[in-house]
């Protein structure tokens, strides 16, 4: 089955989590993706909580799968910044391989952050956000097909 943003943000966490689990990590990604974070997940707050992160926070990542790297599309003006290594590599969830996004190395702001993803559809990929290898919550690609 294909899942769409809007499907996903109606979705529990426990869902969220099933579907992350069972999906494969999918190619490396190349290109802009639409980012959505997924705030309380299955309760009418969710796309409200979408809409105003992607407004004023976050509204994607710019992959270049050549150099294994991203940045973000961060803030109210859409500014890029905040570099992320790509690499293939085990979740923390359940130890199978997904793809990794990792600002350990390259920023100072977000050092502690790790994202993972995995294709759950055609050029649509769903992951969670860690601080310190704590889960925080999940997140949405959505590439143009």
């Amino acid at each position: 089955m294909a899942y769409d943003v809007a499907q996903l943000l109606k979705m529990s966490t426990a869902d969220l989590d099933k579907l992350f689990a069972g999906s494969p990590p999918g190619p490396i990604p190349d290109g802009e993706a639409e980012g959505t974070a997924i705030i309380d997940p299955g309760t009418s707050k969710s796309p409200e909580f979408a809409k105003l992160i992607n407004h004023f926070a976050w509204q994607g990542k710019i992959f270049d799968a050549k150099k294994g790297t991203l940045v973000n599309h961060i803030g109210p003006f859409g500014m890029k910044a905040i570099l992320a290594k790509v690499y293939l590599g085990d979740s923390l969830i359940d130890k199978k391989p997904c793809i990794v996004l990792d600002y350990s190395d390259t920023s100072i702001v977000a050092h502690w952050i790790r994202d993972e993803i995995r294709q759950i559809a055609p050029n649509t990929y769903l992951g969670p956000v860690y601080w310190d290898k704590k889960k925080l919550f999940f997140f949405a690609l959505q590439f143009k097909g």
